[in-house]
């Protein structure tokens, strides 16, 4: 049990400390090169980046993965994570530096996804590879399902990762933008 000192705690740390047990999502849509945005955040950190093209197929896309929580919506502190994603599509060179919140992933997504966020910008990998990389060398099937199952999108680039003959396979947010984020990364 966390006792609080309320004699030396101010009214906003107390606040902030009601706020990293709450299940509370806020969330913030702007738009980028690849089309709307939302990012959204927990106490913890992000929760999810979503792609698409509707503000309300991306709300709802949120609803679906956290159906527990709280959504806020048009939260004004995000406006600087929104900034960042924007600007991480348009320029990934300079990296995308984000607290994040994964604990919605089961432990082998985590590991997964973990591999992925050491995957340099520019650089691709092999389903089978990535796999080999977890120590898991007869998991790629698996770990495309961890990517598929990926939320935060360009935190965890699962769009650097593409089939053993190098094409590309699915993702989440279109194939097309999968293209065009491994164009603009390999030019950067």
């Amino acid at each position: 049990m966390h006792l609080i000192n309320m004699d030396t705690i101010s009214r906003r740390e107390l606040s902030a400390t009601r706020a990293d047990t709450s299940n509370d999502i806020a969330y913030s849509i702007g738009n980028s090169a690849l089309g709307t945005i939302l990012v959204a955040r927990s106490a913890v950190g992000v929760c999810a980046i979503l792609i698409g093209s509707d503000d309300g197929a991306l709300t709802n896309d949120l609803a679906a993965l956290f159906p527990t929580s709280r959504l806020i919506p048009n939260e004004p502190r995000l406006r600087d994570d929104v900034d960042k994603v924007a600007r991480f599509i348009e320029r990934p060179e300079a990296g995308l530096d984000l607290p994040l919140d994964m604990r919605r992933g089961t432990p082998f997504q985590r590991r997964v996804w973990d591999a992925l966020r050491a995957i340099p910008c520019g650089a691709m990998i092999t389903y089978a590879a990535l796999a080999r990389r977890i120590g898991e060398p007869n998991a790629a099937r698996a770990v495309a399902g961890a990517c598929a199952a990926n939320a935060i999108a360009l935190g965890i680039p699962c769009h650097r990762v593409v089939r053993s003959n190098g094409t590309l396979s699915g993702y989440r947010w279109g194939i097309e933008r999968k293209r065009a984020l491994i164009e603009k990364e390999a030019r950067a």
